[in-house]
């Protein structure tokens, strides 16, 4: 049975005295263990897991060089120590045998609140927040293997409940601005009610401005029948005008007040994990006291973006220089950032081609080495400050199909001149080819309100368990990760985005423009900011059958019954044509040679490529062996491909 053990019936919350804890937790309040978790589930020869739920507060020094990034610190609140405050929440979920664990930390930054990494690491389908039944441990990947997992709140905008763990930064006082709204509601609602990401500090309408506008690269426009009015602080109606339809993009100006200092969860992490792997005792105030060696960082599209700006901005490194990471797996998280460390920050956002194209976190630097940027002259790197401080990890990164289309991933090889550049020898680059941004286990195509066409069920959690083995076995006895697997401009498999370059097929119903996000240099200083001159952006290039040439190559995509994409567009009434957000494509091969010419299809027909029984299922397991013989599949994986009938 589950043992419930209360903080106090162990140990009262614990307080971490300042000039002792140099990682800067200042409390560590377990506020419940349970003790074995996941009802007792018994993951191979680890045994049992307890899961631990706590609540650290950090407290961190404004003057201190490896705090000073952080936007209006030293505008926030201070405690008698003269030190900021924050406090979060904590999850472990660790072996009960602590001499059954591979010392390994593996920490997964969250996605809005929401453990998606988690999910796919141990398949789960649906993702699960609140880890508590055998069955939320999915395949137990990751426990079979012994690894200590712990999630942390670094998000300070998050609504509570659903299993979500929130930060509480602080808030700066007495500070007004200018914030900014996008709204697409993709419903007809008139008028439609919308949230405010700060508080309103002023309510008359006339001081702000709203507008509309099709499509993003489309004028504001404010017609006489478009207004709103202020529901109090945190809301506004919107009524809403004629001639425009569900996909609409509405942004509002607004002057605003009580903005968060939302880079301090850049320290949470920080501190959370060099207090767990380095602060000494008996296991009372930290429950993993003795227990790791090594610290792997695992971040999937928005939290990939946040390992880039964990790093970016020198968290790799506690107040007293100790190595946070020694590994980082930032996942489809192209070559952006996040709008994180700013003042009116909005961490959710994230610039695409139809939606918050012109929000922060998709600026220069876009790649890891150091180089210069030709439109401003400005030279950088996201190792920039590592690299200066010699704390870089060990990076494996990988994308998506959708992150070349919406997140500006081709510039993770190309300088801004659009000429090929190498990678460090502390990183590699994976391009899961054909991917969608992200897709559950046992997916199945599927239809959805606003996209054309049926989804890509392709998953990336063989691909992703795979590199993490190879990352944990690089950051512990050297021994090097496959060579990275990315279109290259320099081998001719990254291309100008046009369809004659990128070679995809003209198949009947399912038209192809390369329609992407075309990055340009943003003007920040302006309310809402302008746009500049272009940088270059490329595409892989395809075969026949529309797969891209370059890349890690999963065995049902080698061996396909159909076009997968990582991209889709919206439909009619929804901003037709636009790219449907993260979402892709799945177009089946015609069963027959007579279908496929009766319908103009130039790809082959399923008859065509396999025309004997068990011919596809001999190809797809031809595949799997390959892969895992260059180490971007395990072994145990290969049966998730061997039964796949699409």
């Amino acid at each position: 049975m589950t043992r419930f053990i209360a903080a106090a019936a162990i140990a009262a919350a614990v307080l971490v005295p300042a000039s002792q804890a140099v990682a800067k937790v200042v409390k560590f309040d377990i506020v419940r263990t349970e003790s074995p978790a996941f009802e007792g589930r018994v993951f191979g020869s680890v045994g049992t897991y307890d899961r631990i739920l706590a609540r650290a507060t950090i407290a961190v020094a404004p003057g201190d060089a490896h705090n000073s990034i952080i936007v209006d610190l030293d505008k926030a609140p201070r405690n008698a120590q003269g030190l900021v405050e924050a406090a979060t929440e904590v999850e472990i979920l660790r072996p009960t045998n602590a001499a059954n664990g591979n010392r390994r930390l593996f920490y997964e930054v969250l996605n809005r609140g929401g453990k998606l990494s988690f999910a796919l690491f141990t398949d789960n389908n649906p993702v699960v927040n609140e880890l508590v039944k055998a069955g939320d441990a999915g395949n137990g990947f990751l426990m079979n293997r012994g690894y200590t997992i712990v999630w942390n709140g670094w998000q300070g905008d998050l609504a509570p409940g659903g299993g979500r763990l929130a930060l509480s930064p602080p808030v700066v006082p007495g500070i007004t601005g200018l914030a900014r709204e996008e709204f697409v509601f993709d419903n007809m609602t008139n008028p439609v009610s919308a949230t405010l990401s700060y508080p309103a500090a002023d309510l008359d309408p006339s001081h702000a401005k709203l507008t509309v506008r099709e499509r993003e690269a489309d004028e504001r426009a404010s017609p006489s029948d478009l207004s709103f009015k202020y529901d109090g602080e945190g809301k506004v109606s919107i009524s809403r005008p004629a001639n425009f339809d569900a996909g609409a993009i509405y942004e509002l100006v607004y002057p605003a007040k009580n903005s968060k200092v939302m880079g301090v969860g850049f320290a949470t992490t920080r501190d959370v994990v060099s207090f767990l792997r380095y602060e000494q005792g008996d296991g009372a105030g930290n429950p993993l006291a003795g227990r790791i060696d090594k610290a792997i960082g695992f971040g999937l599209s928005q939290s990939g973006r946040y390992l880039h700006d964990f790093i970016y901005l020198g968290f790799n490194a506690d107040e007293a220089g100790r190595t946070v990471f020694e590994g980082a797996m930032p996942h489809i998280s192209g070559g952006k950032k996040t709008f994180t460390n700013y003042r009116f920050a909005q961490p959710g956002r994230s610039p695409y081609q139809h939606a918050d194209m012109v929000y922060p976190g998709s600026e220069f630097p876009f790649t890891y080495p150091v180089t210069t940027d030709a439109l401003t002259g400005k030279t950088d790197g996201l190792l920039a400050r590592c690299l200066a401080a010699n704390n870089c990890p060990k990076i494996i990164k990988s994308d998506s199909e959708i992150e070349f289309y919406q997140q500006r991933a081709s510039l993770v090889v190309t300088d801004t001149k659009g000429d090929p550049i190498a990678m460090p020898d502390n990183v590699r680059v994976y391009f899961l080819s054909n991917l969608q941004h992200f897709a559950l286990a046992n997916s199945k195509p599927a239809a959805t309100k606003t996209c054309q066409f049926l989804t890509n069920p392709l998953n990336a959690g063989p691909s992703v368990r795979a590199l993490l083995i190879a990352m944990d076995a690089w950051i512990t006895n050297g021994t090097e990760p496959p060579k990275s697997r990315y279109p290259s401009r320099a081998d001719g498999t990254l291309v100008p985005p046009t369809k004659a370059d990128v070679g995809f097929p003209s198949i009947p119903g399912f038209p192809y423009n390369g329609t992407m996000t075309k990055p340009v240099l943003m003007d920040f200083g302006t309310m809402p900011p302008t746009k500049g001159k272009p940088y270059p952006i490329f595409l892989p290039k395809t075969d026949a059958d529309g797969r891209a040439v370059a890349g890690v190559h999963l065995p049902t995509l080698e061996a396909a019954a159909g076009t997968h994409t990582g991209w889709n567009v919206r439909k009619a009434g929804f901003a037709e044509g636009e790219l449907c957000e993260n979402n892709g494509s799945f177009v089946p091969f015609a069963a027959t040679k007579e279908e496929r010419l009766k319908s103009g299809d130039p790809r082959l027909s399923m008859e065509e490529r396999y025309p004997n029984a068990g011919d596809r299922a001999a190809a797809i397991e031809k595949a799997a062996r390959q892969l895992v013989q260059d180490r971007l599949l395990l072994e145990d994986d290969v049966k998730i491909f061997t039964s796949a009938t699409n």
